[in-house]
């Protein structure tokens, strides 16, 4: 079932989110966020931006959210899109279902574009994305340096209009 994000779920979304932090390269930051920090992120995004949850048999599997992509007035139609899947239940097409939902609610809210921002390599994301339409619009080498590696970045773009 995919619903809105409840700052109740804070507690499985940070679960969630430490795994990618401690143990992979998907995103970027170094350090365990804490379950306080992670509820203000989620109270901050969720109060503007399309924010949902995957839960199944009653726990929270996945999330996705979409939020502004850069400050400027001007993009101001352009979002940027995050989506995580806890461990034990990717490859079961729940990423899938997740941004379906939010690419939907963003094209009803009257959104133009959606930037998605991958670290290279990650084939599991780049295939979603692009079943899901997105477009590789630029690519950042050595961006990034996480576990000792140097990492690169690229950005997909889908336009909704």
């Amino acid at each position: 079932m995919i619903r809105r994000v409840k700052l109740q779920d804070a507690k499985a979304v940070t679960a969630i989110y430490n795994e990618y932090i401690m143990h992979s390269t998907v995103t970027f930051e170094t350090e365990p966020l804490r379950e306080e920090d992670m509820r203000g992120r989620m109270a901050e995004i969720s109060a503007s931006f399309p924010y949902f949850v995957y839960e199944e048999e009653g726990k929270v599997v996945g999330y996705c959210y979409a939020h502004g992509w850069k400050q400027r007035s001007a993009y101001r139609n352009t979002l940027e899109t995050t989506v995580y899947i806890h461990a034990g239940h990717q490859g079961k097409g729940i990423g899938k279902a997740l941004m379906e939902k939010l690419i939907g609610e963003c094209r009803r809210e009257g959104y133009h574009a959606l930037i998605a921002c991958l670290t290279e390599p990650n084939e599991a994301s780049t295939a979603l994305h692009a079943a899901l339409g997105f477009q590789k619009v630029s690519h950042f080498k050595e961006v990034g340096l996480k576990f000792g590696r140097w990492l690169d970045v690229s950005d997909y773009e889908l336009l909704l209009g």
